[in-house]
């Protein structure tokens, strides 16, 4: 495994990393995500991604049962979190959903730390941005839990070019702490964002990129050519909104098509697909899930094939995913 600096940071984390979206809790039991965190950190990841609303709550409180049992020093392992929207979605919620005000912001760290059993958070998050709320006040409260040790540094995820370095010039122009990363979608059929909206940041201001979702939600994978098994996160209750993607009949014929390329580099199209995403430069770090341990380990195989990813090998994939990108 090689450890990439998280941005301009002195930070450096793992190429790949392990997350929890959709499977702490709801997938993985504490047995299990300890099971699969110890077999991520003997191959040498480091970086563990959670958020406050992943499983209501409930992702961070297995993450930090499997963390407390695995008993690794605390400066072996970096962890995220991240804000927005919220646990109390019902009743007087005014304050406690879709917002980055500093009200909220100063609850969510303290419910996080709690839930995790931590004294700090590596890394936190603006989970989305909020566009009632005056970046200013949001890059204060961000910086104040830094300043107060509740947090070592702070982020976005999904917000615009603009906005980001409007973040950045409110924290220079006050002396407060930066943001410094961006945690955005990128895969094979979702590239702009990172390749050009962001493409000034990453010299200007440095910033770093910690990239979830590389298979497309599992597009990538290649289990949904016949349409959604039900077994797959597709099927899953609350995932939905996943159907069309998965189930879109050009995408999947390009998928079908990039495994001849994966078989020519004696990989699957999954790694395929991880590997392509770590090729980046300006990746700091490429977030992984899995539901089971053989799916990690097949996962985090993907840090062999980077190094095959030629020219010659990435023009050909561009071939095939480049005219159905967004």
């Amino acid at each position: 495994m090689n450890y990439r600096r998280l941005g301009r940071s002195g930070l450096r984390v793992s190429e790949l990393s392990l997350g929890s979206w959709v499977t702490y809790h709801n997938q993985v039991d504490e047995g299990a995500a300890r099971e699969m965190m110890a077999a991520a950190f003997d191959a040498g990841v480091n970086f563990f991604d959670n958020a406050e609303a992943y499983a209501g709550g409930k992702s961070e409180e297995v993450m930090g049962a499997a963390i407390r049992a695995l008993k690794w020093p605390r400066l072996n392992y970096v962890v995220s979190t991240k804000f927005f929207w919220g646990l109390d979605r019902e009743g007087h919620a005014t304050n406690r959903k879709d917002t980055l005000n500093r009200k909220y912001l100063s609850h969510a760290i303290d419910g996080s730390l709690a839930r995790f059993g931590l004294d700090f958070i590596d890394l936190v998050y603006c989970h989305r941005p909020d566009p009632h709320t005056p970046i200013e006040e949001t890059v204060w409260a961000m910086s104040d839990m830094i300043t107060r040790g509740k947090a070592l540094y702070w982020g976005t995820s999904e917000w615009s070019a603009a906005d980001i370095r409007a973040a950045w010039e409110i924290a220079e122009r006050h002396h407060l702490h930066k943001p410094v990363m961006e945690q955005p979608q990128y895969h094979l059929f979702h590239r702009k964002k990172v390749e050009e909206e962001y493409a000034r940041l990453y010299e200007d201001i440095g910033l770093g990129l910690t990239t979830w979702s590389p298979l497309a939600s599992g597009l990538l994978t290649g289990k949904y050519k016949n349409g959604i098994p039900p077994d797959s996160r597709g099927a899953m209750k609350g995932m939905g909104f996943l159907e069309k993607t998965l189930t879109d009949d050009a995408k999947n014929a390009a998928v079908a098509q990039l495994e001849g390329v994966a078989g020519d580099l004696g990989c699957t199209v999954s790694q395929l697909a991880i590997a392509w995403a770590a090729k980046n430069p300006r990746v700091s770090s490429v977030i992984t899930g899995a539901s089971k341990l053989s799916q990690l380990q097949s996962n985090l195989a993907a840090a062999e094939v980077i190094v095959k990813l030629t020219p010659e090998v990435l023009a050909r994939i561009d071939e095939i995913t480049l005219p159905l990108s967004a």
